[in-house]
C-alpha cells in the first residue's frame, strides 16, 4: 500500500517562573518579549495554509506568566525602566539600562534598525563608561523604545501604530512607550485565544507539560541519571519525591482544561525525559502520548542511529513510527523525534536563505519518503521533528517569517508529504510496534542522558538544597495545596528544570546570577511561608559567576567570517586560553586564546593574536590546520613541514591540511594520499584577518559523515618550515553533528 510520508512538527513553547516569591516581581522579560516575538506569530503564519497540521505545546508556567503581563500585574526590571521618565532614572537603572538593553542577536534585531545599531555600536566601539557619560535623555529613551519595539514580530509591522514607530526611528517620548507597552499586552492576549480556536478548527493540537517543567525521572530517583552514566557523580542525599509527580500532572491537566474547554491528548516531558518510573503516573493522568528523542529510542533498543553522508537515518522503519509503551497500569504511546533534522531548524538554517534552507529539508523529507516507498507495509511512516519554538527564531532575518512562508508553501505543493498533529495520526494509525515499558531507557534530549542537569558539583549542590526544602516542607503536613499554596507553589517552581541546566558547567549566559538568584528565592519561599528558618546558605550564591576560560562549545554557532570576532557570534563556541589570562609566562605568546565550533554545515575556528603581531613580522606567516580522524582507517601522512619536532602529538600522521596564508589570506587544501604524499584538493573553506582570524571549513571538505569523532592540530610556519603548534599537549576535540 502507497501512503503519504506523515510528518508531526511540534513547537514546544517554555519559560521558566521568573516571579520572585521574595519581592513578587518578575527578575527576567523573556515571557512578555517572546510573547510579543515568537508564540502567536507562529500559528498565524500556519493559519495561513489549513491543509498544514502541526502541534504546539504550551507549558503551564508559560501560560501563567502570560496571563498576569496580560493583566498588568507583570512587571519586570526591563519593563520597570522602559516606562520610567528619562529623567528621572537613576545611575544604578541607566547602568542596567547600557548593560542589558542590547540583550538580543544584533545581527537580526538590532542592526536592521538604524538608531537600535547606531546605540548599539556606540556602546561596542566606545565602552559602556563613554555612553554613561555621554549619553543624553533622547539617547536612553530611544534605546528604551527600540529594545521593546525590536522584540516585536515583523508579522504585525503592517499594524499601523507599529509602522508609525518602526518610521519613525527616534525621539521617542514617554506616551511612545507608554503606547509600545499597551501593544505589547495586545498581542500577548491573542496568545491563547488563537492557539484554542485553531485546535478547535482542526489544525493545530495543543499539548501541556508537567507544571513548572521538572525532570520528571529524577523527582521519581535523582539515582536514575546512573542508568545512562554509570559512574555519575550524584547528589550526597538522594532526591526520591514521586509523589510530587502526579501533582505536577494534575494541575497541568486542570489548567489546560480550563483554558481550552478539553482534556489534553499528548504530553511533552521536560526536557523529553522519561523513566519506566514516570509512566504509570502518565497513564493514570489519562495522556494518550509522549513524546522523546532518538537518543533514548536507541538506549532503548539498544541501537545507535547512523547517518548516510546525507545526513539521512540508515534505519528509518525504526525511528519513523510510534510505539506503545506497555505497563501493568496501562499503555500509552510515544513518537521519537528525528534529532537531526530538528537542530537544523533549530540551530543551522538561520544562516541559510530561506529557499535554500527549505530545499534542504523538504530533500531531507522526500528522500524519507522514497526509502518508505521501498519498504512498502501497512502501516505509514511518522517522521517527528520536535524543538524549542521561540529561541532559534532570533537567530533568523525576520524572525523567521521568510523561511516558514518559503517551507509552508513548499510544503503545500507536495503531494507526497503530510503535515498533521500527532493525535490524528496515531487515531488513524494506531502503534503497532510495543516496547515494555521497564525497558524504556531513563534519559533525556540531551545524549540520552540526565548530565544536564545533574553530576556536576554546581548541580549536586542545588539538588541538596533541594531535598533539604523538600523534606521541611514533609515535616509540615498541615500545609496543604489548599490553605498554604505559597509553600507549593515555591516548591514546584524551584522543582523546574531550568535553574539546574545553568548551574556549573554545560552551559552560561550573562544571566546566571539571576537564575541562580531566583532558585535560591523559590527555596526561601518555600521556608518564609512554613514560617522556617531560613538557611544560611540561601544567601550566598551556588557558584562564583564570573567570566570562564576553557570551555568546550555550548551550542552550534553561525560566526559571520569577516576576521572581526564579534562576540555574540563566538559566545557559544568552545574557548581555549593560550596566552596572556595564563599567566605571566604565556605573557609573550603569539596567540592569545583559540574559539572553535560547528554546525551542520561548517566547523569554525578564530584565534586571537597578540595585540600588534603582524604576519611576516613578528607572527609567522601561515597557519596550518591539521585534521587527525582517530577512529577511522585511512591513508595518513606527517604534516608537510620542515623541522617537526618528533613530539606528540605534532608527530601524528593526519588526513587533511589546510594552509592559511596569512599575508594574503589565502588558502591551500591537500589530502593525505600513499607514500606519506598530499594532494591538493578543491576547497570551499573561507578566512579572514582582521582584528582576529576567523575561518569556516564545510564538512563537505573533509568527507566525515554526521555523528563522527574529529580532532585538530594549529600549526604556525614561516615559508614552510614550523614554528610552534596548539593547543599545548593536546588536539581540539570537535563532534561533527
Amino acid at each position: 500500500m502507497s501512503h503519504p510520508l506523515y510528518v508531526a512538527f511540534i513547537w514546544h513553547q517554555h519559560q521558566p517562573l521568573y516571579k520572585s516569591p521574595v519581592s513578587q516581581k518578575y527578575r527576567l522579560p523573556w515571557v512578555r518579549l517572546h510573547g510579543t516575538k515568537d508564540y502567536l506569530d507562529l500559528i498565524l503564519l500556519l493559519e495561513r495554509y489549513p491543509q498544514l497540521h502541526q502541534t504546539v505545546n504550551l507549558v503551564p508556567s508559560l501560560i501563567l506568566q502570560l496571563e498576569d503581563y496580560i493583566a498588568g500585574t507583570a512587571f519586570d526590571p526591563y519593563l520597570t525602566a522602559s516606562l520610567t521618565p528619562v529623567e528621572q532614572l537613576t545611575t544604578e537603572q541607566k547602568e542596567f539600562i547600557v548593560q542589558h538593553f542590547f540583550d538580543a542577536n544584533h545581527h537580526t534585531l538590532i542592526d536592521p534598525h538604524p538608531r537600535y545599531a547606531e546605540l548599539y555600536y556606540q556602546k561596542q566601539e566606545k565602552g559602556q563608561a563613554w555612553c554613561l557619560a555621554n549619553w543624553q535623555a533622547v539617547d536612553y529613551s530611544d534605546l528604551l523604545a527600540w529594545h521593546n519595539l525590536a522584540w516585536i514580530d515583523p508579522l504585525f509591522w503592517d499594524d499601523p501604530e507599529i509602522a508609525a514607530w518602526l518610521k519613525q526611528g527616534r525621539n521617542f517620548t514617554l506616551s511612545d512607550r507608554q503606547r509600545i507597552y499597551s501593544k505589547q499586552k495586545q498581542i500577548l492576549s491573542r496568545i491563547i485565544p488563537q492557539h484554542r480556536q485553531m485546535q478547535e478548527n482542526g489544525q493545530l493540537e495543543v499539548t501541556t507539560t508537567p507544571y513548572t517543567h521538572p525532570i520528571l525521572p529524577l523527582l521519581a530517583d535523582t539515582n536514575s541519571g546512573r542508568v545512562a552514566v554509570p559512574q555519575m557523580t550524584l547528589p550526597n542525599q538522594s532526591f526520591q519525591w514521586d509523589e510530587d509527580i502526579p501533582r505536577h500532572l494534575q494541575k497541568a491537566w486542570d489548567l489546560y482544561k480550563d483554558r481550552f474547554g478539553q482534556a489534553p491528548r499528548g504530553l511533552w516531558p521536560s526536557e523529553q525525559s522519561v523513566s519506566p518510573e514516570i509512566l504509570p503516573y502518565i497513564i493514570k493522568q489519562g495522556f494518550n502520548w509522549i513524546c522523546s528523542d532518538e537518543a533514548v529510542l536507541g538506549w532503548t533498543l539498544k541501537h545507535f542511529f547512523h547517518r548516510d553522508g546525507a545526513g539521512n537515518v540508515n534505519e528509518p522503519e525504526l525511528l519513523y513510527r510510534p510505539y506503545r509503551l506497555q505497563t501493568p497500569t496501562g499503555d500509552v504511546s510515544i513518537v521519537f523525534r528525528d534529532h537531526r533534522l530538528s537542530d537544523l531548524i533549530g540551530f543551522t538554517y538561520s544562516s541559510m536563505q530561506p529557499k535554500q534552507a527549505t530545499a534542504d529539508l523538504v530533500g531531507h523529507l522526500q528522500a524519507i519518503a522514497r526509502k518508505q516507498r521501498e519498504h512498502p507495509s501497512e502501516q505509514p511512516w511518522l517522521v517527528t521533528i520536535a524543538l524549542d519554538g521561540e529561541n532559534c527564531w532570533e537567530f533568523y532575518p525576520q524572525d523567521g517569517k521568510p523561511f516558514l512562508e518559503t517551507l509552508y508553501q513548499t510544503l503545500s505543493n507536495e503531494e507526497n508529504i503530510k503535515l498533521v498533529t500527532v493525535s490524528e495520526f496515531l487515531e488513524k494509525y494506531p502503534a503497532t510496534a510495543t516496547i515494555p515499558g521497564e525497558k524504556l531507557h531513563s534519559g533525556s534530549w540531551v545524549d540520552g542522558s540526565f548530565t544536564t542537569w545533574i553530576g556536576d558539583p554546581v548541580k549536586n549542590r542545588a539538588w541538596d538544597y533541594l531535598t533539604h526544602a523538600r523534606e521541611t516542607l514533609a515535616k509540615h503536613p498541615e500545609a496543604t495545596e489548599e490553605n498554604n499554596p505559597a509553600a507549593w507553589e515555591s516548591l514546584y517552581a524551584a522543582e523546574g528544570s531550568d535553574w539546574f541546566w545553568w548551574f556549573g558547567e554545560g552551559h552560561s549566559s550573562n544571566q546566571d546570577a539571576i537564575f541562580d538568584q531566583l532558585f535560591r528565592e523559590h527555596l526561601y519561599g518555600i521556608y518564609k511561608a512554613l514560617n522556617e528558618p531560613i538557611p544560611a546558605y540561601l544567601s550566598k550564591p551556588l557558584e562564583v559567576h564570573e567570566a570562564r576560560a576553557n570551555h568546550r562549545p555550548e551550542s552550534f554557532i553561525h560566526p559571520v567570517i569577516d576576521g572581526k570576532g564579534d562576540e555574540q557570534d563566538w559566545d557559544k563556541g568552545g574557548r581555549i586560553e593560550v596566552g596572556g589570562s595564563r599567566g605571566t609566562m604565556h605573557q609573550s605568546s603569539l596567540v592569545q586564546r583559540i574559539f572553535y565550533g560547528v554546525d551542520h554545515l561548517n566547523f569554525y575556528l578564530r584565534v586571537d593574536f597578540k595585540s600588534g603581531a603582524a604576519p611576516g613580522k613578528e607572527l609567522p606567516k601561515e597557519l596550518n590546520l591539521l585534521w587527525y580522524y582517530p577512529d577511522r582507517t585511512m591513508v595518513n601522512s606527517p604534516v608537510p613541514l620542515a623541522e617537526v619536532p618528533d613530539i606528540a602529538p605534532a608527530n601524528y600522521l593526519y588526513h587533511h591540511h589546510l594552509e592559511i596564508n596569512l599575508l594574503t589570506q589565502t588558502i591551500q587544501f591537500r589530502e593525505a594520499g600513499n607514500n606519506y604524499q598530499w594532494h591538493p584538493r578543491a576547497s570551499r573553506a573561507q578566512a579572514a584577518l582582521n582584528t582576529c582570524l576567523e575561518v569556516a571549513v564545510p564538512w563537505a571538505d573533509l568527507q566525515v559523515p554526521p555523528d563522527y569523532p574529529v580532532r585538530l592540530m594549529l600549526v604556525l610556519a614561516d615559508d614552510g618550515c614550523f614554528h610552534s603548534y596548539l593547543p599545548e599537549n593536546s588536539l581540539i576535540p570537535i563532534e561533527v553533528p
